[in-house]
């Protein structure tokens, strides 16, 4: 037996017009009003406008209107989640192998001196020395790839000064 039980009718009307945010309360006093045969329709059980203006009053969230949820979008998988799936099923990760790996980045260059600079290539051109200054400026160009049509036009123009 609940509380509930003990209560009339007319208590129980009460206690909802006293505590109208009881929705235990509001609850119980439907269901009689439902089991009631003397309730004509399921609209006399409904909420008045001016009880529904006191529980707006009471509890503001109470009439905020209710918004569509998207389940699929909810639900979808984020890149990150499927990676994750992805290597949890197997072990597909890359490892890289023990030991040292060989550095291929570095150019060698076929000479003795491994010390070269543009500066040193313009100082065998201002001393007459063209072929040093060639051989610097290929060397140059190994080294730096990006920079490697630069040092070709310069190639040129020391060749043509040096047919001259």
């Amino acid at each position: 037996m609940t509380y509930f039980d003990t209560l009339s009718h007319e208590e129980l009307q009460a206690m909802v017009s006293r505590y109208p945010w009881w929705s235990s309360a509001r609850m119980e006093l439907l269901r009689r009003r439902l089991a009631d045969s003397n309730v004509g329709s399921r609209s006399e059980m409904t909420l008045t406008s001016g009880e529904d203006a006191l529980i707006a009053r009471l509890h503001p969230t109470a009439t905020i209107p209710l918004q569509h949820v998207d389940i699929a979008r909810l639900t979808q998988l984020t890149p990150d989640d499927l990676i994750e799936r992805f290597l949890k099923r197997d072990d597909y990760r890359i490892v890289a192998e023990s030991g040292n790996a060989e550095d291929l980045s570095h150019v060698e260059i076929d000479s003795e001196d491994d010390l070269v600079s543009e500066e040193l290539a313009e100082i065998y051109l201002n001393q007459g020395l063209y072929d040093d200054a060639i051989d610097t400026y290929r060397k140059l160009s190994l080294l730096n790839s990006e920079k490697s049509i630069y040092f070709a036009e310069l190639i040129a123009r020391i060749e043509d000064k040096k047919n001259r």
